[in-house]
């Protein structure tokens, strides 16, 4: 007979379940954080790199619409539980799938790229909406246990954030990118292996329930919706939208931060470079640093009578998570203050510090909103259009970092491994087919195009390649003389040439410096891109976080007094979780 509520095995004053959940889901943020911190530095490296050789543009609108459907497959994976597997079984399903999408990942084949990524879309749609639930589960109506529970199954998830970036990240970028995602699947396995191990102390929750025999349930669902439950469906529509711009930028995280991690921060710390990757950790780092002193604060607030609704810490969370772009047009201003310049390690430090602040702030009561306000004939409903809001502000994030990113103009190496030698490097690296890079200025020369290496002065660039498109050349002369580039006051580029992958393949030909194409983009050009785009997220989040606080008193009105008799504060933190986004 099934273990009940009351009679559950305990371990530190808590079910045994919890600790079984809690390393489930640390296996499984463990996975999934490694491999998004390894995601688009992956898909935009070079071939030579072991990567897929897409443009930064092009690796971050696949990154938004993976994480976009990484988020909306929870509404199916919720309905699946609620009416056909329940969720214990949809957990278990979901870590096979994981397994088996991580894994895949780690074969190096497109198809293979392709299949992981639809599996773990799959697999976290399964498991992510019905494990937290679990977790509530296993403690009865009002035990005061149930909030400690929480807080210990947030430290899992955090561990596995905080973990994954360290050391998934370091394998992907020192010892090849397939490595790293075959640890994530490593990681997800121990997960499933530990979630079969306890299935004993799980019997009693999580099962499928079938339809409800209850009926005054029965009746509520038939119930029409009063003026009441209207008025408040309205308020959670409106504060979805807050949600949306909230995590589309946020969500720059993985996308846009990461590359200019690698390409525009100083990571060299007392004489050690620090991987990009690592910076994906900071805000699981930061959580359990400050996330005490966060709620401690709200706490604070709530006792002297002041304002604390759901409302005003979402305006004032993503204000502050705003104020952490401001940070990087600071980090771009210093960047573009110099030649190929990098920015100090601070900027994206505190820019990683401030939209964690905002997080604590905007997040943990988000999901605790939604079950205040929402009738339960929609509850489920609402939860799921919850989820597609996180995933629709994950693909705005995409769309944002791939408008942040100047078009790369395509070239071609017609310089014979000779015509190299002057070039630091550039002949040996051809010698070896591997890839090369020249960093140049760039500039008119009257009306005529030059560029002249940057590290060997003198040397004519321009003579080492051909433009794939005529019209393209045009499109740079405009730009320079738009500017008015001149030999004194140049702009600059890093011309990246790369050998076709199957010429690569003739071992005869090695070293013979033909088949080598690749791209530059003007660094000047990028880098305000890279400004406006900065400046752009923090106006928005400004504004939007403004406007709510603005409506607080009339949205408030709207929800009749819902959070009004709230219990302790920490009972509005159910179902979040600390180093995710739900």
């Amino acid at each position: 007979m099934a273990t009940s509520l009351s009679n559950q095995k305990q371990l530190f004053g808590h079910p045994v379940g919890l600790y079984v959940l809690f390393f489930t889901e640390m296996w499984e943020r463990f996975s999934y954080y490694g491999m998004r911190a390894l995601l688009v530095l992956y898909i935009s490296s070079t071939v030579g790199e072991g990567g897929l050789g897409w443009t930064n543009a092009s690796a971050l609108e696949l990154y938004g619409w993976y994480t976009m459907l990484v988020y909306v497959m929870s509404i199916p994976g919720g309905i699946i539980a609620d009416r056909l597997l329940g969720q214990k079984k949809s957990v278990m399903y979901g870590a096979i799938i994981l397994v088996a999408g991580h894994g895949i990942l780690a074969i190096e084949q497109l198809w293979a790229f392709y299949t992981g990524l639809g599996l773990i879309i799959l697999g976290v749609g399964m498991l992510k909406p019905n494990i937290s639930t679990m977790v509530g589960g296993l403690y009865k109506k009002g035990d005061v246990r149930r909030d400690k529970g929480f807080t210990i199954f947030y430290i899992g998830i955090n561990i596995g954030a905080f973990l994954s970036a360290l050391i998934v990240g370091w394998v992907g970028e020192n010892i090849g990118w397939h490595y790293g995602f075959g640890l994530a699947g490593i990681g997800m396995l121990f997960g499933l292996l530990v979630y079969m191990w306890g299935q004993k102390h799980l019997a009693h929750v999580g099962n499928f329930l079938g339809k409800s025999t209850n009926e005054e349930e029965k009746a509520l669902m038939n119930k029409p919706l009063t003026k009441v439950e209207k008025d408040r469906m309205l308020v959670l529509l409106i504060s979805f939208l807050i949600i949306i711009v909230f995590w589309g930028a946020f969500e720059q995280a993985g996308g846009l931060l990461n590359i200019y991690a690698v390409d525009k921060i100083d990571r060299v710390l007392f004489g050690w470079e620090m991987p990009a990757t690592w910076f994906q950790s900071f805000n699981a780092l930061f959580i359990i640093i400050f996330g005490t002193l966060v709620a401690g604060y709200w706490a604070s607030r709530k006792l002297k009578g002041k304002e604390t609704s759901t409302l005003l810490k979402m305006g004032a969370g993503t204000i502050i998570m705003g104020l952490g772009f401001l940070l990087m047009v600071g980090a771009s201003r210093e960047a573009g203050a110099m030649e190929f310049g990098t920015a100090s390690f601070w900027w994206l430090t505190g820019a990683y510090l401030l939209h964690t602040i905002g997080e604590l702030c905007a997040s943990p009561t988000a999901l605790s909103f939604i079950t205040k306000l929402a009738p339960v004939k929609y509850a489920s409903i609402m939860m799921g259009v919850y989820f597609a809001a996180t995933g629709f502000g994950n693909k705005l994030a995409g769309t944002i970092g791939e408008a942040s990113q100047s078009e790369p103009i395509g070239i071609e190496l017609i310089a014979q491994p000779s015509d190299l030698i002057a070039y630091d490097r550039a002949d040996t690296l051809i010698a070896e087919d591997k890839s090369i890079s020249i960093r140049s200025t760039i500039y008119l020369e009257n009306g005529d195009l030059r560029a002249v290496s940057y590290d060997q002065e003198g040397l004519n660039t321009l003579s080492l390649f051909k433009f794939e498109k005529e019209e393209k050349k045009n499109e740079v002369v405009e730009i320079l003389a738009e500017n008015n580039a001149t030999s004194a006051a140049p702009y600059h580029a890093t011309f990246e040439f790369e050998k076709d992958g199957e010429a690569k393949k003739i071992t005869e030909n090695k070293g013979d410096g033909k088949d080598y194409s690749g791209t530059f983009r003007i660094e000047e050009v990028q880098t305000e891109k890279e400004f406006n785009t900065f400046l752009f997220i923090f106006i928005l989040t400004l504004v939007f976080g403004l406007l709510v606080i603005a409506l607080l008193k009339p949205l408030k009105r709207l929800t009749h007094g819902a959070e009004d008799n709230e219990g302790t504060m920490n009972e509005e933190t159910e179902g979040f979780e600390l180093a995710d986004n739900n």
